[in-house]
């Protein structure tokens, strides 16, 4: 098992904060969900992959930030779901606007020089080279 730590926001909040969410006002079935980011995340010898599911953000709306050894993904989400009647009439309009986000942190710096994204279909691929080890290094004694 690997050092990595995902920083879920559901899973690292205090007690108070948790006890906060459990009795604010509930969700009713028409509205509509907010948008969850799930990722998969590999590692290879010199480097980790990361799949993130964005579905429905547009590529100009997603933000990757590197810092040493933590990885941040930030999308901006807007949805929007109409019904129309038999004349073209709309009668139910349903929009969300919010923001997602996802960091987590690596057990070895990565090189932001030689990282990688992609996004296509809802997917965005993450290609995260390991930063190469600074070798030891003697010291003459003078």
């Amino acid at each position: 098992m690997s050092n990595i730590r995902l920083q879920d926001p559901a899973l690292g909040d205090s007690f108070e904060s948790m006890m906060r969410r459990f009795f604010a006002p509930v969700r009713l079935g028409g509205d509509m969900p907010s948008v969850e980011m799930r990722i998969d995340l590999d590692e290879a010898d010199d480097a980790y992959h990361v799949k993130a599911e964005l579905p429905g953000v547009e590529k100009q709306d997603i933000q990757v930030r590197i810092d040493g050894n933590v990885v941040r993904i930030d999308a901006q989400v807007r949805k929007d779901k109409q019904e129309q009647g038999d004349k073209g009439r709309v009668l139910c309009a349903e929009r969300y606007y919010g923001a997602v986000s996802r960091s987590f942190s690596l057990p070895v710096d990565v090189d932001e020089g030689r990282a990688q994204a992609r996004y296509a279909n809802g997917v965005l691929r993450l290609d995260l080279p390991k930063k190469a080890a600074a070798g030891s290094h003697k010291l003459a004694i003078e």
